[in-house]
């Protein structure tokens, strides 16, 4: 079998839905989803860059993140043809491991703990796919990157794009 090794945040968890307004509420600030479009909050404010991330590496920011859309039904079909990975970049914040985790273990009942991957460098992972939302995460990668949109990467090209669950439905499910 094929291996497809998924990110979590903003491709299988809505980071960003919970960023923007915890973002606003700590730093009294007013952005929007819109004003991300091809940066991340701490681009747009490089001068909160240290505390932002403070906020985000809080032991539970991760732990009641939405669900993408229509995530749960596809990554279950592409179980049953695929090896299937959640890969996660958590060294940036090791404090989300439970977090995700458990996160993981509520949403994705299906998915295996023994293929769930907290890591930092993802070139060591071993997929024919990596789907991502973080092009950088493809600099050394063996496989293809599929990169998934969000708001931080609608400048980035060069790669293979899906905007959401049903096109990577269509990409491997045909």
């Amino acid at each position: 079998m094929k291996r497809i090794a998924i990110d979590m945040d903003e491709v299988i968890a809505d980071f960003n839905s919970k960023m923007v307004p915890s973002f606003n509420q700590r730093f009294a600030k007013s952005i929007t989803h819109d004003d991300l479009d091809g940066h991340t909050i701490q681009q747009l404010f490089p001068e909160l860059k240290s505390d932002i991330n403070i906020m985000i590496g809080e032991s539970d920011f991760f732990a009641d993140l939405s669900v993408i859309v229509d995530s749960q039904s596809v990554i279950k079909q592409l179980s049953e043809r695929y090896d299937i990975f959640i890969t996660t970049a958590a060294m940036e914040f090791p404090g989300s491991f439970t977090a995700k985790f458990l996160w993981l273990e509520k949403h994705f009942p299906f998915i295996d703990p023994m293929n769930i991957v907290f890591c930092g460098n993802k070139s060591i992972l071993h997929a024919d796919y990596l789907i991502d939302d973080n092009a950088r995460h493809f600099n050394g990668f063996s496989g293809e990157g599929i990169l998934f949109s969000a708001p931080h990467n609608a400048q980035v090209e060069g790669f293979r794009r899906v905007n959401n669950w049903q096109e990577i439905a269509a990409l491997f499910l045909r």
